[in-house]
């Protein structure tokens, strides 16, 4: 199943994501997410399937700073030196939203939706997704076009293509 053929809407979303909750469940494993640009379309997604608190724990939007470091424990210290979007920030909301929830993987994403707010360093569009499990924090940085909705749907489906890779790749 490639990217492309998740969201929105062509049919395969929702085989996708009952896939994706299949798995976790087969492997007694859990999820929780810490949304800023996507403003909870990712957990939207994973909630639409009946039965997914099995595997589904929660998440929170944190738009703000202060609930990036207050709920998540990123250092503000962090988000001066690197920003809200950056690499380092997405690492530490997974591994904030994992430990906070006791989930077996946690799923952080932070980005610029538009319409304002791009430099040329980091242009609107510009989000970065991060997937932690135990021992180990995995982070894309992608760079979507479109407007404000396509770039939240195109960076959900990039959360949930990189989650479905994660665990059908474990053995």
């Amino acid at each position: 199943m490639s990217k492309e053929n998740i969201l929105p809407g062509n049919g395969n979303d929702m085989l996708l994501i009952k896939t994706i909750g299949s798995v976790l469940v087969d492997r007694g494993m859990t999820v929780s997410l810490a949304e800023s640009c996507t403003g909870g379309l990712v957990m939207k997604c994973l909630s639409d399937v009946p039965g997914s608190s099995r595997y589904l724990a929660g998440g929170v939007v944190a738009y703000s700073n202060d609930l990036k470091t207050n709920m998540l424990g990123v250092p503000r210290e962090i988000i001066q030196r690197h920003g809200a979007v950056s690499e380092q920030t997405a690492r530490l909301m997974a591994e904030g939203v994992k430990n906070a929830t006791g989930t077996s993987l946690g799923i952080g994403i932070t980005g610029i939706a538009g319409p304002g707010g791009g430099t040329p360093e980091k242009p609107r569009g510009l989000v970065y997704i991060a997937l932690a499990a135990t021992g180990q924090t995995v982070c894309q940085r992608c760079v979507f076009s479109g407007d404000r909705n396509n770039v939240r749907d195109q960076a959900a489906k990039t959360a949930l293509y990189m989650l479905w890779q994660y665990v059908s790749g474990l053995s």
